[in-house]
C-alpha cells in the first residue's frame, strides 16, 4: 500500500508531529529541550515559517505553523532534525536513528480549527498525565500565549490576536478557552486528520484544497470502523491513538 503524499500548501497553517523511534525518548534533560528550541529558532528564521504553538514532550514534538511556501515544511523538519540528531548522538555517545522515518502533518482550516489545535497542542502535557495545568509545563507555547511569557520562537496567528485588541485582556480569553476540555468529538477529528494526512477542516476549505493538489482529501468520516491490517503490512496501517 503506497503512502499518501503528504499536502502542504504556501500560507495554509499545518499542525506537524514528529515522533522518537519506536516512540522512544528523544529528549533526556532540561539542556536537550533547550538545545532543540535553539535549532528550532534557526530552521524558523531559515525557511520563513512562522510557529504558533508547540508543545515538547518526552518522546514526541507537535508544531503548528504556517509556511511561506509548500517546500518549506519539509526544509524545517530536515534541517532540524538532522542538528538535533548530532548533537543527541554526539551528547550520548549513540548513533542511529532518533526520529521516526516520517512526520504526521495535516493542513488546519484556520477560521474553525487553528485555536482548537493550539488548545490541543498546549493540553498535551495535561493529558499525559504530567500537569494539571498547562501554565505548569516549561516546554510549550502555552506561557507565552496564555500568560504574557516572551517567546521568541513564536509569531501569533491572526485570530488568535483577533481574540482582543489588548495583550493582557487577549490572554485572558485565550485562557478561559482552557477552562473546559476538549470534547471526544474535537479529539477524534484532530487525530484522523494527523494519522490519515489529510486537511483538517469542512467545506469549502476542502473544496480548495483538492482544487490546489489536483486530487480528493480523502479523510475517513468519525466512527467508521477501522480496517484489519493485510499480513506483512500491519506496522504500515497501525493506527496511533493518543496523541
Amino acid at each position: 500500500m503506497p503512502r499518501r503524499p503528504r499536502i502542504h500548501l504556501p500560507g495554509v497553517p499545518i499542525h506537524l508531529v514528529q515522533r522518537g523511534h519506536n516512540r522512544e525518548a528523544c529528549f533526556f534533560t532540561d539542556e536537550d529541550f533547550l538545545a532543540y528550541r535553539e535549532w528550532l529558532a534557526e530552521a524558523l528564521q531559515k525557511t520563513g515559517c512562522a510557529l504558533h504553538a508547540y508543545v515538547l514532550m518526552t518522546n514526541h514534538v507537535h508544531l503548528l505553523l504556517t509556511p511561506p511556501t509548500a517546500q518549506a515544511v519539509s526544509q524545517l523538519v530536515i534541517s532540524l532534525g538532522r542538528r538535533y540528531v548530532q548533537y543527541i548522538n554526539k551528547t550520548y555517545r549513540r548513533t542511529g536513528t532518533l526520529w521516526d522515518s516520517r512526520y504526521k502533518s495535516s493542513l488546519v482550516q484556520a477560521n474553525d480549527y487553528l485555536l482548537l489545535c493550539q488548545r490541543y497542542i498546549e493540553l498535551n502535557p495535561v493529558r499525559a498525565n504530567i500537569t494539571d495545568d498547562p501554565a505548569h509545563y516549561r516546554w510549550s507555547s502555552y506561557q507565552a500565549n496564555g500568560l504574557g511569557q516572551s517567546d521568541a520562537l513564536l509569531t501569533p496567528h491572526a485570530l488568535y490576536l483577533g481574540l482582543d485588541g489588548d495583550a493582557t485582556s487577549r490572554q485572558a480569553a485565550y485562557r478561559a478557552l482552557f477552562r473546559s476540555e476538549l470534547d471526544h468529538e474535537a479529539l477524534t477529528d484532530i487525530r484522523l486528520a494527523l494519522n490519515q494526512g489529510q486537511p483538517l477542516g469542512k467545506g469549502r476549505f476542502l473544496d480548495q484544497v483538492e482544487r490546489m493538489i489536483g486530487r480528493r482529501c480523502e479523510v475517513r468520516p468519525r466512527g467508521r470502523p477501522r480496517k484489519m491490517a493485510e499480513p506483512g503490512n500491519a506496522q504500515e496501517q497501525q493506527t496511533t491513538l493518543p496523541i
